[in-house]
């Protein structure tokens, strides 16, 4: 008898909606927080609830769940928004400082912070514009 096939499981059905949030929350967290995210936290305005909720519905869908931001937006373009502000490799740094931190934070399982860490550096590279 043949092994079963493995099933693959997406890295949102590994973390959940709900520590997807978590995660979100601790990301913007610590970039309003850590004095070494202040180039990108300035970027932002005052209220990052509505940053919060677009960073969770792009998230969704770019790790294999629900495609919230390109359902309501109708695009997932990612250097529109962010053609206004400079970002160049320390934005990008100060970016996955957070991140990171946020993943350790939000006690996402270890595999996923492994399998989405690079995945996440080259996002936050390609919104480079400088």
């Amino acid at each position: 008898m043949d092994a079963p096939e493995q099933i693959q499981q997406t890295p949102y059905a590994m973390i959940g909606e709900e520590n997807l949030r978590r995660l979100v929350d601790c990301f913007y967290d610590i970039m309003d927080k850590n004095p070494d995210a202040a180039d990108i936290r300035a970027m932002h305005k005052a209220d990052l609830s509505p940053v919060r909720g677009a960073l969770f519905e792009f998230l969704s869908g770019w790790l294999g769940g629900p495609a919230l931001y390109s359902e309501r937006t109708g695009t997932i373009c990612l250097s529109e928004p962010h053609a206004a502000f400079e970002i160049g490799e320390a934005a990008r740094d100060q970016w996955m400082l957070c991140m990171r931190q946020a993943m350790i934070d939000a006690e996402l399982p270890e595999g996923v912070i492994e399998m989405i860490d690079q995945p996440l550096f080259m996002l936050a590279d390609f919104v480079r514009n400088s």
